[in-house]
C-alpha cells in the first residue's frame, strides 16, 4: 500500500511553506491539471470521434487516463477522490464546451494554459527557494491536486482520511 495521504501531503508541503507559493499554486496547480485533461483530450481513441455520437467524443486519452489517477486517489482518500472526479467530470465539460465552440482548437487553448501555468509554478518555487515536489517524486504531479482539495475539506469541515 501507498504511504497514507497526511504523509504524502506532509512531505508536499515542505517545498510549499511561502504564502505567495502557496498562492500561486492555488491558481496554477487546477490550470495544469485542467490543460493537460485538455490536452489528453485532444486525442481520440481509435475508432472514436464526435461525429459517430455525441457519448463517444468523451472516449479519448483523458477519459481512460483518468482510471489510473482515480485509483491512485481512491486507495489515498474516498471523499477526496470523488472530489476529485467531480473536478475532472467539470474539466470534462469544459473541454467539450471549447471543442464544440471555440475557433481555437482545444489543444491550443490547453498548451498555452500549459505554459503559462508552469511559468507560474517556478516562479513560485523560486519565491519559495526550494525545487517543486515532482523532481524528488513524479507522483507528487497527482498529489499537488489532491493536496489542494485536502485545504478544500479542512476549511469545509470534512473528514477525508482513510479509516
Amino acid at each position: 500500500m501507498s504511504k497514507p495521504v497526511q504523509q504524502w501531503f506532509k512531505e508536499y508541503a515542505r517545498s510549499h511553506q511561502h504564502p505567495t507559493n502557496k498562492a500561486i499554486h492555488w491558481l496554477m496547480v487546477p490550470a495544469i491539471y485542467f490543460s493537460i485533461v485538455g490536452l489528453l483530450w485532444s486525442v481520440p481513441l481509435p475508432g472514436t470521434n464526435s461525429a459517430n455520437s455525441d457519448a463517444l467524443c468523451w472516449l479519448n486519452l483523458a477519459s481512460l487516463l483518468a482510471i489510473p489517477v482515480h485509483i491512485f486517489y481512491f486507495r489515498l482518500s474516498k471523499p477526496l477522490c470523488l472530489a476529485m472526479a467531480l473536478f475532472t467530470v467539470s474539466c470534462f465539460l469544459v473541454c467539450d464546451l471549447i471543442t464544440q465552440f471555440s475557433p481555437i482548437a482545444i489543444w491550443q487553448v490547453s498548451l498555452t494554459i500549459f505554459v503559462v501555468a508552469w511559468i507560474g509554478q517556478f516562479i513560485g518555487h523560486k519565491i519559495e527557494g526550494a525545487k517543486p515536489s515532482f523532481f524528488e517524486d513524479v507522483q507528487y504531479l497527482l498529489i499537488g491536486p489532491l493536496w489542494l482539495m485536502g485545504f478544500v475539506f479542512d476549511y469545509l469541515g470534512l473528514d477525508y482520511q482513510q479509516k
